[in-house]
């Protein structure tokens, strides 16, 4: 799992992000670097809910 990862900043990120991205005055160079950053966000809710799965797994 990933160290001091915390889900629920990264989702409120993620909405953050889609906001500033569905924003018309938004340019297309900061979208780039939105996109970009939400593909790293995604990876580690992935890698977290995949890890917590297995943790949980363990469990029963």
């Amino acid at each position: 799992m990933i160290k001091d990862f915390d889900y629920k900043k990264a989702l409120d990120e993620l909405e953050a992000i889609a906001k500033k991205v569905e924003d018309t005055s938004t340019g297309l160079d900061d979208i780039d670097k939105y996109i970009m950053r939400a593909d790293e966000l995604i990876a580690s809710c992935r890698e977290y809910l995949r890890s917590a799965r297995e943790r949980l797994d363990g469990i029963e």
